[in-house]
């Protein structure tokens, strides 16, 4: 159980879902473990939030465990978008723990949003990757099958095709550099790509610079700063409908695992703090 996640399904705002797919990961396996690891080093968290003045354990977050994954991505997401389904159908937010980015496809089917917006090193807009179209390097442009853009913060790497792709008037590429001025007109209110519109938002951890995260599949240089994470999760927690960390894995000492629990957690503090 995810620490403080103790409410009952019935009385959740929150619910956690584990989503340990590991099928199409391309260089280094291991996100099944991530929902497992994200979990237990998120136990050394304390409970208070000096910035909300909220207790975790008091926002009405249920854990339901993981939905047990097996190697047929397209049924598996399926599968997974159901019961994700069944949370938003109670009037609760999904909180999906990858596993690899593939699972987001579930998430942002179940909650369709106007915005898929991705913490993310690659664009992940492939058509297919090794003839996989539910590769996890496809990921962005298998939430574009429902949402009606995409915005990737922390881009820096792609395909020539893919950033070809990314230059279409729905999709959104903000490399590292640009994220911290992207953030400061949204917040200032002088650029604003989000509106009123609903937003899903995906915490790939390889957006993070490896020296932050190394537990994650594929690993890209020159990435964002965990504080410069946390800020973007902070500020577009209120317009979201949905959220995930994905693409953890168990080949560090958890650095990856810890920062992705805290970023759920700071999600979930500026979610709740946004409805108050």
């Amino acid at each position: 159980m995810f620490p403080g996640a103790s409410v009952a399904r019935k009385d959740a705002e929150y619910v956690v879902v584990g989503a340990p797919l590991d099928v199409s990961t391309s260089f280094q396996p291991g996100a099944r473990f991530g929902p497992g690891r994200i979990r237990r080093f998120a136990e050394a968290f304390d409970d208070y939030d000096r910035d909300t003045d909220q207790r975790f354990s008091e926002l009405s977050v249920h854990d339901h465990g993981d939905v047990h994954a097996w190697n047929d991505a397209a049924e598996y997401v399926s599968h997974l978008e159901g019961v994700l389904t069944d949370v938003v159908w109670d009037d609760a937010l999904p909180l999906l723990l990858g596993g690899e980015h593939t699972v987001s496809a579930a998430g942002v089917r179940a909650t369709d949003p106007d915005v898929f917006v991705c913490l993310d090193a690659h664009l992940d807009l492939r058509t297919a990757y090794d003839g996989d179209e539910w590769s996890h390097a496809c990921v962005t442009r298998r939430a574009l099958d429902t949402a009606e853009e995409a915005i990737v913060l922390g881009a820096r790497t792609g395909s020539e095709a893919e950033w070809e792709r990314a230059a279409a008037s729905d999709v959104t590429a903000v490399p590292p550099e640009e994220v911290g001025p992207w953030l400061e007109g949204l917040v200032e209110g002088t650029r604003d790509p989000i509106g009123s519109r609903s937003t899903y938002l995906s915490v790939d951890i390889d957006a993070a610079d490896p020296a932050f995260a190394p537990g994650t599949g594929t690993m890209e240089p020159f990435g964002l700063a965990a504080r410069e994470m946390r800020a973007v999760v902070r500020a577009l927690a209120p317009a979201c409908v949905g959220f995930d960390v994905v693409e953890v894995n168990d080949r560090d000492d958890g650095q990856a695992a810890v920062l992705g629990g805290k970023l759920l957690r700071e999600f979930v503090h500026g979610n709740s703090a946004g409805r108050a």
